[in-house]
């Protein structure tokens, strides 16, 4: 018997696998299509390695702003999709040397839950039954496409996040159903190629859930290079390359594009693996876990998206560490409340903590001050003038700081000095005593938390 079966191997489930085995437990992963699931497959690594090459294309085009004319600036679709490909396979294979290394049964195959028994729970897998002390469950989500008339029948011109990373051909024009991370990171990628890109938002911003300032500062951005945004804008039909919706004034309008990429959201993978037989509490549309990521059920946790909460791959990582912890006597809780969130596009964008508009809602009382990325001299020595911003959230009575929001390249690489502010309840008094390099972008940190000192 197992001392742990994992069903998905995402980022939750390897990332578990691989510390349960470091720890000397038995393990088995069972996992459907390839090791590294969504995130490495279908989602952060092959649109982080497209907009890679996006932004190389972007500062070859511009390259005249730094005193260097790279004239009659090419580039090859299929190769950069290749690229692509290769990164993956290179990826994937790493994930299974982890899992070789660390002593780990990978199984692929369709897992089905059987139950429990004197034997442990069961999970049948190609023609095989395993039995395991403990279940996680890490089955991970999937593209949630909304019940628009017409969108089903439009065949292979509508998308999504897997569909169009599979694209050989560059598409003339697009049109992004939702102006989320995954839509705007795709309309980021386009439009610097040179696609026609529409986006179309029900609501009133982009990047809904981010703070609103950023939001906007990144819409306008993209605005001037030529992306089209329809806010606030309802899709009431699709139509084979037709685009129907409702402006705020509620008048019918419509836009074509070649393709039509859905990204309104994801959904909990909660079906298709026997959970029923279990009796698992669902919530939001996903399991209902405790903060040790137990579920009603004992020695049954779950991680990543099946619990419908925080879909991000490092949420789930995390959140397959607290399992492993808790199973090898080591207490440990997750914590929420310094996850970071970065869209990759170009500038970027990265976050964590409190918004503006979260503290207002929840009444918390909290000073701001932002400043302007040109503060860093780094930051103007390498974006010759682009836009950025860092604003920072602090508690009103001791000044703890709350939040911590950023936009301008490269803040998803800096983000994590405020994720570790926030975890470890630091003031802007004690930040101003961190020593920074300079010259870094990542001093514009710093200089922010001694902007509430001029208030």
């Amino acid at each position: 018997m197992n001392d742990l079966a994992i069903i998905g191997g995402g980022p939750a489930g390897y990332v578990a696998a691989e510390r349960a085995g470091a720890k000397g437990l038995s393990v088995v992963l069972f996992e459907k299509r390839e090791l590294g699931g969504v995130c490495l497959n279908e989602g952060c690594i092959p649109t982080k390695t497209l907009l890679y090459s996006a932004k190389m294309y972007d500062y070859a085009t511009h390259g005249d702003k730094y005193g260097v004319d790279a004239s009659d600036v090419t580039f090859d679709f299929g190769r950069i999709v290749a690229r692509k490909n290769k990164v993956i396979r290179k990826l994937v294979a790493g994930v299974g040397a982890k899992m070789k290394a660390h002593g780990v049964q990978v199984v692929k195959g369709e897992a089905q839950i059987g139950g429990r028994s004197a034997d442990g729970i069961a999970i049948a897998c190609n023609g095989e039954t395993f039995h395991a002390r403990n279940l996680l469950l890490c089955t991970g989500s999937e593209a949630f496409v909304p019940p628009i008339p017409g969108i089903r029948e439009a065949g292979d011109s509508v998308l999504t996040n897997r569909e169009i990373l599979s694209l050989r051909e560059q598409p003339r024009s697009l049109v992004v159903i939702g102006g989320g991370v995954i839509g705007m990171e795709f309309a980021s990628f386009y439009n610097s190629l040179g696609t026609e890109v529409t986006v179309i938002e029900m609501l009133p911003e982009i990047l809904g859930g981010l703070d609103g300032e950023i939001s906007a500062m990144l819409r306008d951005i993209y605005a001037k290079k030529g992306i089209r945004f329809q806010l606030s804008c309802k899709v009431t039909e699709v139509r084979n390359h037709e685009v129907t919706y409702l402006t705020p004034e509620g008048a019918t309008a419509s836009v074509t594009g070649e393709k039509i990429l859905v990204s309104v959201g994801r959904k909990a993978v909660v079906e298709g693996f026997g959970l029923e037989t279990l009796g698992v509490e669902l919530t939001r549309g996903g399991v209902k876990t405790d903060s040790r990521m137990r579920t009603n059920i004992p020695n049954v946790y779950a991680a990543g998206d099946i619990t419908g909460f925080s879909m991000l791959a490092h949420t789930a990582s995390r959140e397959g560490e607290v399992v492993v912890n808790n199973l090898t006597g080591q207490p440990d809780m997750m914590r929420y409340n310094a996850i970071p969130g970065v869209v990759y596009t170009n500038p970027e964008v990265a976050g964590v903590g409190l918004t503006e508009e979260a503290a207002a809602r929840e009444g918390i009382a909290c000073r701001v001050a932002r400043l302007p990325m040109a503060y860093a001299g780094r930051f103007v020595a390498e974006n010759e003038g682009g836009a950025g911003l860092c604003k920072v959230i602090a508690g009103e009575r001791y000044g703890e700081v709350l939040g911590v929001h950023m936009i301008g390249n490269p803040c998803s690489e800096m983000i994590y000095g405020a994720c570790l502010a926030i975890e470890q309840e630091m003031t802007l008094r004690e930040m101003q005593e961190v020593v920074f390099p300079h010259p870094t972008v990542s001093e514009i940190f710093r200089e922010t938390a001694f902007a509430f000192d001029a208030k």
